[in-house]
């Protein structure tokens, strides 16, 4: 297998202790990681598939014991693998990745909330019910409609995520990858005009030593400001993936 990174994104709640995220944190990436070596000799992007869901479901059955977490309590899930090559892509919930190619704003994931039809339609198909109360909620709780935990609201509720695969370009920019607390107050195209516009800088600095902090570091505080300051009042997390080599960094200085 050639060299891969991968990045999540487990936003603890803002109104719960974070049993759910916090056990994720830990664990999630290292049940992707059991289960893409248990998938042996399939095709490489139907393995990585098989292996992200096994790994969610694995996840979410673990949390059934209440010694771990409340039925209660859940939480959205998103991991990114980069290879040199594809960017895999596993949401589940209401968080967020989008790749800044250019100066073009390109989501990988589709937001898991009410107001997606075929949401909508599985969860009213399984039986439950859409109520109103400070907005659409399944059975009156819940904004989103996919999420790791939430035992009390199955089988409206699921954990399995959505895999998408995106081939890689030369004009990759980086990847922002982050919690609804960032995508409730700014657009994708607003965040990737942010994160690109601070690299630059940044990376202008670190060829006259001017700068303490990575590149991604200063995106990710520049996004986390700009939420701030549009009052954000959700969980605000946030993860900056440079996707330019080396080789192309050094080519940039001469």
């Amino acid at each position: 297998m050639c060299p891969m990174n991968m990045g999540c994104v487990i936003p603890p709640p803002h109104t719960y202790p974070c049993w759910v995220s916090c056990y994720c944190a830990r664990m999630l990436h290292e049940m992707v990681a059991e289960e893409w070596e248990r998938e042996g000799g399939d095709e490489w992007s139907k393995r990585w598939e098989v292996a992200l869901r096994r790994a969610y479901g694995r996840a979410d059955d673990a949390l059934k014991d209440r010694a771990l977490a409340p039925y209660s309590v859940g939480s959205t899930s998103l991991v990114v693998v980069v290879s040199p090559c594809q960017i895999i892509a596993a949401n589940c919930g209401d968080s967020r990745a989008v790749l800044c190619r250019g100066t073009q704003a390109i989501p990988l994931t589709v937001d898991h909330k009410l107001d997606r039809q075929d949401e909508l339609a599985r969860i009213e198909e399984a039986g439950g019910q859409i109520l109103y109360w400070q907005g659409p909620r399944v059975e009156g709780v819940l904004s989103m409609t996919r999420a790791i935990g939430d035992h009390y609201l199955k089988p409206w509720i699921i954990s399995e995520p959505e895999v998408t695969f995106t081939t890689r370009s030369d004009e990759d920019e980086c990847l922002i990858l982050a919690s609804d607390g960032l995508w409730d107050v700014l657009s994708n195209e607003q965040v990737v005009k942010v994160a690109r516009n601070s690299l630059r800088e940044e990376r202008r600095k670190a060829l006259l030593n001017d700068s303490s902090l990575p590149p991604a570091h200063s995106a990710a505080d520049s996004l986390l400001c700009c939420a701030l300051a549009e009052y954000s009042d959700d969980n605000i997390s946030i993860i900056v993936v440079d996707l330019k080599s080396r080789k192309r960094r050094h080519q940039y200085r001469h």
